[in-house]
């Protein structure tokens, strides 16, 4: 363990990599020039990435669908679980803001087809098309009515979003956090077979 030696340009590399992933383009800008750090892409695309997200989180998922379009024309082509989570979140804010007749509509005319093509896909558009059963959110059981949470938005932007960082040949998760779980696992193994200092807490 000793022997390991991080130098400051490592360090430098992974504070970068958490500034980028997690989209703050400025604090990466000044980052980068104040450590002479190469970003790993275009600092344009972090505050797309950024757009991206806040349109999801806001429910403007048509926004969000030309905002994808926009960074990577390719990307929901090649990517139909990502096209179709998409399409799913347009679904729920449909149900969301009442408008019953046009969310039926909708599952029909656009996720019907991908439902039966996909048994997983079937599922959660089963499972989503539920939501019309129930008139207030609760009295829908949680697994149903948690779509109509904020905690829903956020995770298909974090979708999203990873799907974007591939297609730009980043990592998905930051890099920092991969190694503190890691670390933490190496001593929970260290601690089953001598007395260690703890240096992790998580």
């Amino acid at each position: 363990m000793h022997e390991v030696q991080l130098t400051k340009a490592d360090m430098n590399r992974l504070v970068m990599d958490y500034l980028v992933i997690e989209g703050y383009k400025s604090a990466a800008e000044e980052f980068s020039q104040e450590a002479h750090v190469a970003p790993p892409v275009d600092f344009d695309s972090i505050e797309s990435r950024m757009n991206i997200r806040e349109a999801l989180q806001r429910g403007d998922v048509e926004d969000a669908i030309v905002r994808v379009n926009e960074l990577d024309p390719d990307l929901l082509d090649t990517n139909p679980e990502l096209y179709f989570r998409l399409q799913q979140q347009k679904l729920i804010e449909y149900i969301r803001q009442g408008r019953i007749m046009e969310a039926i509509e909708f599952a029909q005319e656009e996720l019907a087809a991908r439902g039966e093509e996909n048994p997983e896909f079937l599922g959660e558009l089963e499972k989503t098309m539920s939501l019309l059963a129930f008139e207030a959110n609760s009295s829908a059981p949680s697994e149903i009515a948690e779509l109509l949470s904020p905690g829903q938005r956020m995770k298909t932007a974090g979708e999203v979003n990873a799907a974007i960082l591939e297609s730009l040949s980043q990592g998905k998760e930051v890099k920092l956090v991969s190694l503190l779980k890691l670390l933490s696992w190496g001593e929970t193994m260290l601690s089953e077979r001598a007395d260690i200092p703890s240096k992790v807490i998580l």
